[in-house]
């Protein structure tokens, strides 16, 4: 991840602050009416994902890239026996960090969160792209270790566990390591070094001049130990100013070090190059033939775009040989994605020493070749290809895939008063609050995808309630219902972007005991549909889907669907065609 302040714009933030106060005051006033609202329920939600880029099926022995579709950024891999484990970034979402196990590197389950406890780390207040940024894990000694940032929270810190299911320890923090990325590397004579993203000595000669830092851990303490030495000054080539060196991990094989960093930031320039030297500590020297993967070289108009590659992490598989994980984004267009950054694979090629993932000038494959261990067909959903996923809130949980924006406050979304249906409490919070709001996310996880549920409003008036495509705090759609009239009820489509909230459509419908929405995407072109009984029509087509890609948004995840639930904005004064 480059530098948190890369992506600040002083007069953007001022004026979402002043938004923001406006807003948590309207909340304070109306939060007792709030919890007088009876809950909206949700019979069921349901996600379809049909890109075209999927439509053949893969060979035998073949898998599908990305692995991790959706907003999976920077995956970080270690292995423990015969199983491997991931995580990935998930800044401001609540539960964070999560923890994917797999056996073949190709097939993977989430089976736990890192942050899973209101009490280990608090988002509140934060912009959902900040929070969380890049975790490394690593399996040592029959104890797992996540190192991680919690940016304008906290800062560096380490989290253990014995089982990655969890539960997971709360956040060790690393006092006087500063900047973001830290990782772990266990040597074989028994010592522990942290290495980090951090400025460089002195003043810093250009715009996204970094440097990798590393120093002794004391593991029984968790107390950084020792002098704290630079390792790499800009990055491989010090003469070109070389931009956000950062993501670095060591490995080691054959009796030299490895050093695996990031450079170049996490936009269309982003790249991987490694170093190596004979001592832990260095002179690291490049190779030769970095960057050791990039898709910067590749013609903008070529179809099916892979772009944004990087922060890699290497691991070897049970037969001996190398698998490296990454970060890309799938792009439409030139520029634009709203599947965020995901988690792709690739194998390592050696070469005279080397580890290439692969070479200049070839594009990242969407079906590869899989391990020689690879099990099953290759099919991997629900987390990569074409497929289907549906909820009917019939669990005494919530499934995994759903998240929270930051850390409810308190228990608003319930699975038991109302068996086999979701119920939500609604919240005076909007989407563009920086608290929770009601609002369940899973991600969106193909370019071309329908997302739509069926809900029942409460008999009362005073509750809008729906389904909501986020971005971030200031871009967003939701597609709503509220009571209006005797009996009545009125859908309405509200759009945020940098031009501010509106109302982009109405309409009245009849009042109708479930009522079924729908948002469906297609790259840039989104339409907003329901069925109020009559059959599926549409209020809204064609709405423009790049307010929701994250060149236009800012920050760094993906889009993220489900139902959300809140105050009426018409008692509240907030109803309007435009601001």
């Amino acid at each position: 991840m480059p530098s948190p302040a890369k992506h600040c714009v002083a007069a953007e933030r001022i004026r979402r602050m002043i938004r923001m106060a406006c807003l948590f005051a309207s909340v304070a006033l109306v939060a007792p009416r709030a919890l007088a609202q009876d809950p909206v329920l949700f019979d069921w939600f349901e996600y379809r994902g049909s890109d075209r880029v999927f439509d053949l099926p893969a060979p035998p022995g073949h898998y599908r890239n990305p692995v991790l579709a959706g907003f999976h950024p920077d995956p970080s891999i270690t292995r423990a026996g015969d199983r491997f484990y991931l995580v990935t970034s998930s800044f401001a979402f609540f539960p964070s960090i999560p923890v994917f196990e797999s056996t073949d590197l190709v097939h993977w389950k989430q089976i736990g969160n890192v942050i899973d406890r209101a009490s280990q780390l608090d988002f509140d207040g934060l912009g959902i792209s900040r929070g969380v940024f890049a975790p490394a894990i690593e399996y040592h000694d029959g104890i797992f270790y996540v190192a991680n940032t919690a940016v304008d929270r906290g800062g560096n810190f380490i989290a253990t566990a014995r089982d990655p299911r969890g539960p997971w320890s709360d956040p060790v923090w690393l006092p006087g390591i500063e900047g973001i990325d830290p990782s772990l590397f266990f040597d074989e004579d028994g010592r522990v070094y942290l290495l980090n993203n951090d400025a460089p000595r002195g003043k810093p000669r250009y715009d996204g001049h970094r440097a990798i830092w590393m120093q002794e851990l004391d593991l029984p303490t968790m107390t950084p130990v020792g002098p704290r030495e630079v390792l790499i000054d800009g990055g491989v080539d010090p003469s070109s100013n070389p931009i956000w060196i950062e993501g670095p991990h060591i490995f080691k094989r054959d009796g030299w070090y490895y050093l695996n960093c990031a450079e170049g930031g996490t936009g269309p320039q982003h790249s991987q190059v490694i170093l190596r030297s004979r001592q832990v500590w260095g002179p690291y020297l490049p190779y030769a033939g970095n960057p050791i993967l990039t898709q910067r070289d590749q013609p903008a108009e070529r179809p099916h775009p892979i772009t944004n590659a990087g922060h890699a992490d290497l691991v070897e598989g049970l037969d001996g040989r190398w698998w490296a994980t990454f970060l890309a984004s799938r792009n439409y267009g030139q520029t634009h994605y709203n599947t965020g950054r995901e988690t792709f694979l690739l194998p390592v090629q050696w070469k005279d020493g080397w580890p290439v993932i692969l070479e200049q000038g070839l594009e990242i494959p969407y079906v590869a070749p899989g391990p020689g261990f690879m099990g099953g067909d290759g099919g991997q959903a629900p987390l990569s290809g074409n497929f289907s996923w549906r909820d009917e809130f019939d669990k005494q949980a919530l499934d995994r895939a759903w998240m929270f924006l930051r850390k409810p406050g308190h228990a608003w979304a319930d699975l038991s008063s109302h068996p086999g249906q979701l119920a939500i409490s609604p919240l005076a919070a909007s989407l563009d609050t920086l608290g929770n709001p009601a609002f369940l996310a899973r991600r969106q996880q193909h370019t071309a995808f329908e997302a739509s549920l069926a809900l029942r409003l409460p008999v009362q008036p005073g509750t809008e309630a729906g389904i909501a495509a986020f971005q971030n705090e200031t871009h967003w759609y939701f597609l709503g219902v509220r009571r209006r009239g005797p009996g009545g009820q009125e859908l309405f489509l509200e759009r945020s972007s940098r031009f501010g909230r509106r109302v982009v459509a109405t309409t009245p419908i009849p009042g109708t005991e479930l009522l079924q929405l729908r948002i469906s995407g297609d790259g840039g072109d989104y339409s907003f549909g329901f069925n109020a009984g009559a059959g599926w029509q549409w209020l809204k087509q064609h709405e423009d889907g790049t307010v929701l890609s994250t060149d236009v948004a800012g920050g760094f995840i993906g889009v993220v669907l489900g139902p959300h639930a809140r105050v009426s904005t018409i008692d509240r004064g907030q109803d309007h065609a435009d601001q």
